[in-house]
């Protein structure tokens, strides 16, 4: 048996059966591996990613710290019974801010932990493609978002009791809010993919991502139209997630402001399927 094949893969595992089981491994072909469909490999992934965060308390962590602080920052902060407006302004207001911490936190172990353990080459080496490894990996934990987003239905729930909202803006505000965490979600995709240093690809998505937010925040682009022309500003807000999400948060789908968060996923997702490639080469 060679030194690579004895070297086991990261949590979730993608070989064994489980952490702790006296069952014979099985085959890639049984596991859903290899089977010749692109989609059947996706899907194997994404269900052992899945599978590892829910085996470790780190998702239960993630959503516990998630529901508190989208309740403080709903309720205490954007002071929601005091608005006396049937409307999930305050909810959505502060989703760019709490999303510039917690999905770097929930991304960042993405590729760092499978080349801090030494398993990366292991993984490529199965019968999928660098593209399908990193999909399943980010739908994954973009579904895992996803879930954390389903659980603040209490909020619905409560601005529906209390008075006639239109869920419809309601609605956009989650679809938005879905892209928007999709963004940030791919950015850090791609930091992981830079270093096997955790807290690195932490910080450094946080800084991409705040560049993102600041980019179009207002006191900011007041202040370049200071020393900037005002197109010059206005491309550089064009690249804030700011400008487009306020558009989801009124209820109003624009094609591009939904083209707009499907590129940055797309470009970062490129560009981690770019790094690991070279990484492979190298």
């Amino acid at each position: 048996m060679t030194e690579q094949s004895q070297v086991q893969p990261s949590s979730p595992s993608l070989l064994s059966g489980g952490e702790g089981s006296d069952q014979q491994p099985l085959s890639l072909r049984e596991r859903g591996w290899g089977g010749g469909s692109a989609w059947a490999n996706i899907k194997a992934i994404v269900k052992r990613e899945l599978g590892g965060y829910f085996t470790s308390p780190i998702a239960y962590v993630f959503l516990v710290i998630f529901l508190l602080l989208t309740g403080f920052f709903t309720f205490t902060v954007g002071n929601f019974f005091e608005r006396g407006e049937a409307s999930l302004v305050s909810f959505f207001t502060w989703h760019p801010w709490l999303f510039l911490f917690l999905v770097p936190a929930a991304g960042m172990r993405l590729w760092s932990e499978e080349r801090r353990l030494g398993t990366m080459e292991l993984l490529l080496t199965m019968p999928i493609t660098t593209w399908q490894a990193i999909v399943g990996k980010f739908l994954a934990s973009w579904a895992f978002l996803a879930l954390a987003l389903l659980l603040t239905f209490p909020v619905v729930i409560t601005v529906n009791h209390l008075g006639d909202p239109d869920n419809g803006v309601i609605a956009a505000g989650y679809f938005g809010s879905l892209l928007l965490a999709g963004a940030y979600l791919a950015v850090s995709c791609m930091t992981s993919a830079l270093t096997r240093n955790q807290v690195i690809s932490f910080i450094v998505s946080v800084m991409i991502c705040l560049f993102l937010i600041l980019a179009g925040y207002t006191p900011v682009t007041d202040l370049l139209t200071k020393w900037a022309n005002p197109v010059v500003v206005e491309v550089i807000a064009a690249f804030s997630v700011m400008t487009h999400f306020e558009g989801f948060q009124r209820g109003v789908l624009d094609v591009r402001d939904v083209l707009f968060f499907a590129s940055v996923m797309g470009f970062a997702l490129f560009t981690t399927g770019v790094i690991i490639r070279n990484q492979r080469a190298g």
